[in-house]
């Protein structure tokens, strides 16, 4: 069958133009249009580039495994020869799964946003503007993901940064709400400079071996012969560091695609908000609760994860990046379950909470299980957009409380909402059965098995710890919240509420997935033959696994069973634990918090990270700018030699030189010009 589909672009284009038609309108009417029809065009966007993006995938089943791929060229975009990139969209098997996620997911949090922001009624078109940047947002995404090379993917990498700036500072008359959007919009550019690096290296290796190219199918193909046996020629590629560099081991010397996956993995670490670059994602949680689940479940933080994924054949030759990238993963996944454990902002708990799962996320590709990054990637898009579009649904009932100290006792008034907030919950904590328990179990089980990762033992517990934190402050947030007795102050204690059904049907939408995608996609293959008699059940590890190529390790049942029951007794201690403090004894807690009161300072203050960096990287980078940059290199060297000293110049030699020329009198332009005439004679004649 062939390969070439020219409805791909459809998939991206659909929200681009929903932004670019709605954006004009506000920009040249200066009004807004109705507010169903703003909604209904900014929900069926989406819409649309799902039912496009499913009906593609079926075409994709039908082609023979292996070449499962379609392909949309658009034009040429840039063409040297002999380098060429091709303004192209790429749908395979790994793509497949991060367009249904982004689109369908995305679409149930647009639907929410239109009864979250319906109270908006400030007077700066803030309705509209909102779904302008949402659907800017998703067409970006969209971009990121079916880019057919490493360039495309770049643009759309940048989209989402940009848009997350535009949305996380959406109510930018609040100088908090505009510096979180400016702190997002920094840090992702750190990350992205090198993510730059990275694509440079990478096109001088590909360019030295004699095949210049970004395009990922080409660049594969180059690494891996006919067999699938990787190219070590390309492998063995060095580089020589700079001397500033010298603190590095192996110094001087480097693998040249080890040195290009680091800068990759910088650029990942920016946009998925890993170990050190994860503090832009908490004050990400300024923006309206729609953008923190569109941003935190379905789209910009899995773009690093993805992106590991889709060079998973470039990494694949770099262990150590491979290592790096585990070990960061799963720091992340511990330091941000512990920072979870003391916050009282309900969506601060869920913001750490993401950073966490991402941890997982990254220890799953660095040891090489990239089916189960994806399965992860899809579940944790399920439960973390329940969780939040719940968590907004409470906000919106606690008449925009955030801090759960003041929440308490809404089960008997928000008994909807507590449900589906309570499946998510289970969902993360990973209970038997839940969506949760299958991907976090294979990304464990992964982490045991691999054995060329350095003290994979040792990741394998923290990842076990973790698990069991995230239990502890996921019951924690749903005690707080649902039981126990009512803490809101009067006034908002007599006007609780339940939501309306357009707030809370993409949550029970949410809520279905969250029970049951899990084991619709990566139900394990060691109990899916042996115990139900069905032949590949992680659905998702076959399918994927032409593209992403995970190492294959096998286990026999009892101990599939054994490393899952493992992870959910850790996870049950937690749970216990939450329920003992923050539902049946809960007079212990004023005890147990002054007695652990320096360590609950530590944490709560989020281990003062955000002000390390204030003073040693922000201060410093502020007064050097006032300093030397303003003072020294802008006031006197640019405008006092440059500007001002030029038009000193100017002005000197006018009024000592030229105005003097300016005499008045005919006679004296009349000599001028016969003197210049005859200059002019002389040097023609002497030319010839």
């Amino acid at each position: 069958m062939d390969h070439v589909d020219n409805s791909l672009r459809l998939i991206p284009l659909f929200p681009l133009l929903a932004a670019v038609l709605s954006g004009l309108w506000l920009l040249f009417a200066r009004t807004e249009l109705p507010r169903l029809a703003v909604a209904i065009g900014a929900c069926l966007a989406p819409a649309l580039s799902f039912v496009v993006a499913f009906r593609a995938v079926f075409q994709l089943i039908e082609l023979k495994e292996g070449t499962r791929y379609l392909v949309d060229n658009v034009y040429t975009w840039i063409s040297a020869h002999p380098f060429h990139a091709e303004l192209s969209f790429l749908l395979d098997p790994l793509s497949t799964v991060m367009v249904l996620v982004v689109s369908g997911v995305g679409t149930l949090i647009h639907i929410y946003a239109v009864g979250y922001m319906s109270d908006d009624h400030r007077d700066d078109h803030g309705f509209q503007r909102f779904f302008v940047y949402m659907n800017l947002f998703t067409f970006s995404m969209l971009m990121l993901v079916l880019g057919d090379n490493l360039l495309v993917m770049f643009v759309g990498w940048e989209g989402v940064g940009l848009c997350s700036y535009l949305l996380i500072g959406f109510w930018y008359l609040d100088d908090h709400n505009a510096m979180c959007g400016q702190k997002a919009f920094v840090v992702n550019r750190i990350g992205d400079f090198g993510f730059l690096l990275g694509i440079f290296l990478l096109f001088w290796a590909f360019n030295q071996a004699g095949h210049p190219t970004v395009d990922f199918r080409e660049m594969s193909e180059l690494v891996r012969d006919p067999q699938g046996v990787y190219n070590l020629d390309l492998a063995s590629r060095v580089v020589t560091l700079p001397a500033w560099l010298s603190f590095l081991p192996a110094f001087p010397t480097w693998k040249l695609l080890t040195l290009a996956c680091l800068c990759l993995f910088v650029g990942a670490c920016g946009k998925s908000a890993q170990l050190p670059l994860y503090v832009w994602l908490p004050d990400a949680m300024a923006g309206p609760t729609p953008v923190s689940a569109l941003i935190h479940a379905a789209t910009m933080v899995t773009a690093g994860v993805y992106m590991i994924c889709r060079m998973s054949f470039a990494f694949s030759l770099a262990p150590g990046a491979q290592a790096t990238v585990a070990w960061v993963g799963g720091c992340t996944a511990f330091f941000a379950a512990v920072i979870a454990l003391c916050q009282k902002d309900i969506k601060k708990v869920l913001a750490y909470s993401t950073v966490s799962q991402l941890g997982y996320m990254f220890m799953a590709a660095g040891v090489a299980a990239y089916s189960a990054a994806l399965l992860h990637l899809t579940t944790h898009a399920f439960f973390k957009a329940l969780l939040f579009l719940a968590a907004g649904s409470v906000i919106l009932g606690m008449h925009h409380e955030q801090n759960m100290d003041y929440m308490g006792g809404l089960w008997d008034r928000m008994r909807r909402t507590a449900i589906v907030f309570v499946v998510g919950v289970l969902a993360i904590t990973g209970f038997p059965g839940f969506a949760g328990f299958f991907s976090k179990d294979e990304i464990l089980r992964a982490a045991l098995q691999a054995r060329d990762i350095p003290g994979n033992g040792a990741l394998y517990g923290l990842g076990l710890l973790t698990a069991g934190l995230t239990a502890f402050y996921m019951f924690r947030l749903w005690f707080m919240t649902f039981t126990g007795e009512t803490r809101a102050p009067v006034q908002v204690r007599r006007s609780i509420h339940e939501q309306p059904a357009i707030i809370l049907a993409p949550l029970w939408v949410l809520a279905v997935l969250s029970i049951f995608g899990g084991a619709l996609l990566g139900f394990p293959d060691a109990w899916g033959e042996p115990v139900f008699g069905v032949p590949d059940a992680n659905s998702m590890h076959h399918f994927v696994d032409e593209v992403v190529h995970s190492e294959e390790h096998e286990i026999e049942a009892l101990e599939e069973f054994g490393l899952a029951m493992a992870a959910f007794a850790v996870a049950g201690i937690g749970a216990a634990f939450a329920a003992f403090l923050y539902y049946y004894r809960t007079d212990l807690l004023p005890r147990v918090s002054e007695l652990l009161k320096p360590l609950y300072g530590v944490v709560y203050n989020k281990f003062w990270i955000d002000e390390l960096y204030d003073a040693v990287i922000i201060r410093p980078l502020i007064r050097l700018s006032d300093t030397v940059l303003y003072r020294v290199i802008d006031q006197r060297v640019i405008d006092g030699l440059g500007v001002n000293g030029v038009a000193s110049f100017v002005r000197g030699v006018a009024d000592r030189g030229l105005k003097f020329v300016q005499t008045g009198f005919t006679q004296s332009y009349v000599f001028v010009m016969v003197v210049g005439a005859a200059v002019i004679v002389v040097y023609m004649v002497g030319g010839h």
